[in-house]
């Protein structure tokens, strides 16, 4: 049981008269029942808070259901605990007054001594130490107990009987790491320091539960439990004075407190719901924003509707590694349409098949040497290539794909059904990203995507060491700038020094004459005296100097501004630059495609860079959809409400992506109009003068040339 402020956790009891047809909130990991959703709610939202503890390690700042796997855990490793050894441990245990590292060192150190079957240790044999395995104890004539071990030798094979005495064993290492004793500890106990062992236990294993003579004088039995008598003592004096005081033996308490403590644990006060939470829990609020309702689903696909997944998968591979598959890119409309058609050597269909075949023919992998024996040629053509495709379904040994070869081998591949035609693709791309090619090309990726990452981090931490020199420059300048002006108010006005040499000669002649007492009184005077011929005898060319001087000195400072203003503004922006390209080249190396997020309903979102269309999937993976126009990606952004943790997370990653899916969207819709022009203008053509079937973009795949292509 998970612990929070320090106590175990009791679980709510179910609602009394609850009937079975009764509607009710039921939390998945404990099981328990609520009626009422917002009590539900605060009982969620408790559980999610980083407030628990788990009881078997000791971890802290863990939900509640992270508490429990953590306690699970610790209860298997406890368990590899031998049944030997538990009583003896739980003897040591228990009323010991050590730490609980002390005391799990204690046991080690104890069990070490007490050897058990099965233990796997090192044994002493001609002056070596070898490792073996304890098989039994046995007891000789004399009444010593010695141990019959196997020698191990290499996988931990038997190679040897013998018996060996207690000293001849040695153990290398602990046989149990210390939070595995710590655990067992805390799993084994009911209180600490005293260590008390649950009573079942000591029942079990034959432990008294009566505290020793040196425990009695400071401990008690009381309902069963240990209690410390000073702190029983001071809890009755504190009652006392309480009621000496009219208080009635209350102590005083927080607003909202009760006396009972486990009522305090168990009732948690309600709190406001903190968003973002579970989607399906949020419910319509007053103070929502107004949400669009979302635009319908384009599903005019030419595949069957099954089949849109592994049409984009087989799609996306061949994309993204098409320089190593040396093969032209091409698009999806085009490939959907290749694959729908009915002809059997149409040239993209050909290719695609090609290329992944080749690349398996080059990895030297099964397939090679498949085909080195029915000795193929390792050249793939137009005429052949169905022949290695019969090779490679051969190879698989998959029963439904199998049933294919016969069809193929008589030269109607374009028979085929979409979906049959999609999971023969399918199966080559999953060989095909086993080989070392593919592999290779990967790492080559990640490699660089670290390394453009690493730059990235360099930079920025080149900029912030720079700023702090700079920050640290402006603290020194103030210091710089006192000095400079004091000296310059003492040597700029001549004035000023010609009464400043008055002052001393006055001042020998005032010492001079009069006594030291009264040398204060007389410098006051001549001090109120020299600042009115400053203010009565000012020298006009002076005056036009300074003022010419500070305001030159203004106009410098408020240029060398402007222009650090400037040079600030043009870093700030090549370096927006630069990071921007280096994100640019990061998304360029893209090693796999991940969707956007999900809605409420955990539908999928996939965006794909190379065709501009944003997809969605259902939950079950059997339906598809997508848009193609800006307007709906702006309606489906705002449709998504921020209450929830997955419709926030969509969101966000939509409005992030939100420009470049702009750019292309309008990139293919531009395209798409264009389409459109031709077929309409192949339409107006005289019907005498048909105009041939591969000029309508529609048929465009039929022209597809790979140009990339291997001699």
């Amino acid at each position: 049981m998970p612990i929070f402020k320090r106590k175990p956790f009791g679980l709510a009891k179910p609602p009394e008269d609850l009937e079975s047809s009764e509607l009710v909130y039921q939390v998945r990991f404990t099981k328990e029942i609520f009626r009422d959703y917002q009590e539900y709610l605060n009982r969620i939202n408790l559980y999610r808070e980083r407030v628990w503890m788990c009881k078997s390690t000791g971890k802290s700042n863990l939900t509640y259901e992270e508490a429990l796997v953590s306690e699970k855990h610790a209860i298997q490793k406890v368990q590899q605990l031998p049944n030997e050894l538990v009583a003896p441990a739980l003897r040591i245990i228990q009323y010991s007054m050590l730490s609980l590292r002390d005391l799990a060192d204690l046991i080690s150190k104890k069990l070490q001594k007490d050897l058990f079957v099965g233990a796997e240790l090192h044994g002493k044999k001609d002056g070596d130490l070898y490792p073996c395995r304890v098989l039994k104890i046995v007891e000789n004539n004399s009444g010593k107990i010695q141990y019959e071990v196997a020698l191990l030798g290499k996988d931990k094979k038997i190679t040897e009987n013998i018996i060996l005495h207690g000293d001849d064993l040695v153990w290398k290492k602990t046989p149990f790491s210390r939070n595995i004793l710590k655990s067992f500890i805390r799993e084994s106990t009911c209180r600490s320091i005293p260590w008390a062992i649950h009573e079942k236990l000591a029942q079990k294993h034959g432990i008294s539960t009566d505290p020793p003579e040196e425990l009695r004088s400071r401990f008690f039995f009381q309902d069963g439990q240990l209690v410390n008598k000073t702190k029983k003592r001071k809890n009755e004096n504190r009652n006392n004075v309480g009621e000496a005081n009219g208080d009635s033996g209350k102590s005083k308490r927080k607003k909202g407190e009760t006396g009972n403590p486990d009522a305090e644990s168990n009732q948690p006060e309600e709190e406001p719901i903190k968003y973002p939470i579970d989607d399906l829990l949020v419910k319509p609020g007053p103070d929502d924003p107004q949400f669009t309702d979302r635009p319908s689903l384009s599903r005019d696909f030419n595949v069957p509707m099954d089949c849109v997944g592994d049409l984009l998968m087989a799609w996306d591979f061949c994309s993204s590694f098409s320089r190593v598959l040396n093969l032209w890119p091409f698009s999806l409309e085009d490939f959907e349409n290749a694959i729908c058609h009915k002809d059997s050597n149409l040239v993209l269909v050909v290719e695609t098949h090609s290329a992944l075949l080749r690349l398996l023919i080059k990895d030297g992998g099964e397939y090679s040497f498949t085909l080195q024996k029915k000795k193929r040629k390792p050249k793939i053509s137009l005429v052949t290539w169905t022949e290695y495709i019969c090779d490679f379904l051969e190879m698989i040994n998959i029963t439904e794909l199998c049933s294919y070869v016969s069809t193929i081998k008589r030269g109607h591949y374009g028979l085929l059904e979409a979906n049959s035609k999609l999971a023969i693709l399918c199966e080559l791309v999953c060989h095909a990203l086993r080989t070392d090619a593919i592999r290779g090309k990967l790492d080559e990726l990640i490699e660089q995507r670290q390394a453009l990452g690493a730059t990235i981090r360099g930079e920025s931490l080149e900029y912030a060491r720079k700023k702090r020199e700079e920050k640290e420059q402006l603290k020194n300048e103030p210091d710089a700038l006192v000095k400079e002006n004091s000296m310059e108010s003492t040597g700029s006005n001549p004035q000023i020094a010609e009464n400043g040499d008055q002052t001393a000669e006055l001042e020998e002649g005032v010492i001079s004459s009069r006594q030291s007492n009264a040398f204060h009184n007389s410098r006051k005077q001549l001090n109120g005296q020299l600042k009115k011929a400053e203010k009565q005898n000012v020298d006009p060319k002076a005056e036009t100097e300074n003022t010419t001087n500070s305001n030159e000195k203004e106009a410098q400072k408020q240029l060398n501004g402007e222009k650090k203003e400037d040079q600030e503004k043009k870093s700030k922006e090549k370096r927006e630059q630069r990071k921007e390209y280096f994100q640019r080249e990061i998304e360029k190396r893209n090693i796999r495609t991940n969707p956007l997020g999900k809605d409420r309903d955990y539908n999928r979102f996939w965006w794909f860079r190379r065709d501009g269309r944003i997809f969605i999937e259902s939950c079950d993976s059997k339906q598809w959809g997508y848009y193609s126009a800006k307007e709906e990606v702006d309606l489906l952004i705002s449709s998504l409400n921020p209450k929830g943790e997955r419709e926030k997370a969509l969101q966000k990653q939509l409005e992030k992506l939100y420009d470049k899916i702009s750019v292309e969207l309008q990139k293919r819709s531009k395209d798409l109009a264009q389409k459109i022009a031709l077929e309409e203008a192949v339409l107006r053509r005289s019907t005498r003068v048909r105009a041939p079937p591969r000029e309508n973009p529609a048929n465009a795949f039929l022209k597809y040339m790979n140009k990339w292509k291997e001699d």
